[in-house]
């Protein structure tokens, strides 16, 4: 191995192995010629002056349109972008009589009756504008959107169940694009009632249109959009459709200026650059590769020690029977941890990781009832939690975990207080609870956020959330997280009830996601909702129960292993 003047050992250099298929380009030279992509000169000046000339045809010539110059149009919408990858597009190409004037009819019915809605004026300034060229172009195209396929079921379409419809809408523009280009005017007509147009066209159930589609040789050659000619709207400056980071403010106060600062594009595509010189598979650890990649971001790819940070909290439930287990436990389990020897603490040392309890207090009352938590305690409790992140964060990778009886519930409780969630979504039976615990589990929920929806909400969301609907142990960990992430540090989450404290922690503070690896999943239900909201994947699906932050420790030990391979790996490249 070769040594460098620093007396330190310089990693060996292997050749790049380079794919026979796909992408045979590196990071190295993506970084040396950034715009390597770009087309040339002249090809780039005519696909900008084609956006800029295309027009919404409505007059036409009838002479037809030759079948390859159709089908070369229909490809280009075939090459469209859609959500998933899931070409929802079907077009229908009419050229028979018979539907075409069917077809046209409604148009006509449909502008009459949209004139009659409006004012006299423009009613009558609708009905002189020509609208669209069914009757005259030779052809119609029908584009559907297939939505037969639950949003579920295609990547993307769960958080916009729409984008289907709007992957549909890339295919017209694309189709629009090239028809403009070959010489062809392209209309695009609304005047329908959908379900009559399905009908007309004999649709399934599930298939929608997006509209008619006149194609033909154009007998206009419009320099401006007619809309626009005919004085009915104008074209908007550029500068008053683009915004800068968000929404402008109105009369809506804006938001607290955040005090922490998520990597910036240079760190985060550094990390990935790193990544791809070794001599492994792009990807090739998984979800590991994207938790490597964030810690890298964050300029700890050294850093594989770290602090369990462990706190326990102590709730007024007893009396709601919501656990399997007498409160006396939470101070049993305390005991063991400060001996090193309870599930988390042992685990922790598997780890390499030390440990360090903290005794968070006790509720001042049932949370079914009234609030566990005063402001003061929770400001105090966030604060004194910051102080320890912030420390610990300077040691390595921060592990976090709990210790309290009757805990899962209220996590339950922040859980769907933060996510809108029904307290049947968010409680499950928890260790060693059977059926009838879980619907008294579900009241204490159901009263404590009846409490919450009762109250004037108009101070520090997170501080009031806390004191209404928390527990000491939340509060404490929530200053970790925001206090480790301000240090620049990392936080593995374990269960629940950490996840819970740091999506709180986010809430504050949005820039803490940045610094945020999710351990495990566990079986609470609210769990997988809670990692979905802070945008984490797990490396770990165990079906845990231990708490105490095991789950955070292997998961710790798991990434501590990772970066070990990103950072002694043979490299393709110095």
């Amino acid at each position: 191995m070769a040594k460098q003047t620093d007396g330190t050992h310089r990693l060996p250099v292997a050749q790049r192995p380079v794919p026979l298929i796909g992408d045979q380009s590196s990071a190295a030279s993506r970084a040396a010629a950034p715009q390597a992509w770009q087309f040339p000169q002249a090809a780039r000046d005519a696909l900008y002056a084609v956006i800029s000339a295309r027009r919404d045809i409505r007059r036409y010539r009838p002479a037809a349109v030759p079948d390859d110059l159709l089908r070369r149009v229909l490809e280009a919408g075939h090459l469209a972008p859609s959500v998933g990858h899931s070409q929802p597009w079907r077009f229908v190409v009419v050229n028979d009589s018979a539907v075409r004037e069917r077809a046209a009819l409604m148009a006509d019915a449909e502008r009459l009756a949209q004139a009659a809605s409006l004012d006299a004026n423009s009613g009558r300034q609708l009905l002189d504008l020509q609208l669209d060229g069914i009757r005259e172009a030779p052809l119609g195209i029908v584009v559907c959107c297939d939505r037969r396929a639950p949003a579920a079921g295609v990547l993307g379409r769960a958080t916009f169940p729409d984008s289907d419809v709007w992957s549909c809408a890339s295919a017209i523009e694309n189709m629009w694009l090239a028809a403009r280009a070959e010489g062809l005017g392209l209309g695009w007509v609304t005047l329908f009632r959908p379900d009559e147009l399905a009908a007309l066209l004999g649709l399934p159930d599930g298939v929608v249109t997006l509209g008619w589609l006149c194609l033909g040789w154009p007998d206009e050659l419009p320099p401006a959009p007619g809309l626009e000619r005919a004085g009915w709207s104008r074209r908007l400056p550029l500068d008053e459709v683009v915004f800068s980071n968000r929404w402008p403010a109105t009369e809506v106060a804006p938001p607290p200026r955040s005090r922490l600062r998520a990597p910036g594009p240079d760190d985060v595509v550094a990390a990935r650059d790193e990544a791809d010189v070794l001599l492994a598979a792009p990807s090739a650890l998984g979800v590991l590769d994207g938790a490597i990649n964030r810690v890298a971001a964050l300029g700890l790819l050294d850093r594989t020690d770290g602090t369990l940070v462990l706190v326990a909290g102590r709730h007024q439930l007893g009396a709601e029977r919501i656990s399997a287990y007498p409160d006396e436990v939470t101070d049993e389990v305390l005991r063991a941890a400060r001996a090193g020897r309870s599930a988390g603490a042992v685990a922790a040392a598997a780890a390499g990781l030390t440990v360090e309890v903290v005794d968070a207090g006790t509720s001042q009352g049932n949370l079914a009832l009234t609030d566990p938590l005063s402001v003061e305690a929770v400001r105090d409790l966030i604060q004194r939690g910051e102080a320890h992140g912030s420390a610990a964060a300077a040691r390595g990778l921060v592990a976090l975990g709990e210790i309290g009886i009757g805990n899962t519930t209220v996590a339950a409780t922040l859980a769907a207080s933060l996510l809108q969630l029904r307290p049947s979504d968010a409680v499950g039976l928890g260790s060693s609870a059977d059926s009838e615990m879980v619907e008294r589990k579900q009241s204490v929920i159901e009263r404590a956020l009846a409490r919450w929806a009762a109250r004037q909400q108009d101070g520090d969301p997170v501080v009031d959330r806390l004191g209404c609907l928390g527990g000491p142990e939340f509060a404490y960990l929530t200053g970790v997280v925001l206090g480790a992430a301000a240090a620049g540090g990392v936080v593995v989450l374990d269960g629940l009830a950490t996840s819970v404290a740091a999506l709180l922690a986010v809430r504050r503070e949005p820039a803490a996601a940045a610094h945020l690896v999710a351990g495990q999943r566990s079986r609470e239900r609210a769990h997988p909702l809670v990692l979905g909201a802070l945008g984490l994947e797990p490396l770990l699906d165990l079906r845990l129960r231990a708490g105490e932050g095991v789950g955070a420790c292997l998961a710790a030990q798991l990434l501590a292993s990772g970066l070990r391979i990103r950072r002694d790996t043979i490299r393709t490249a110095p």
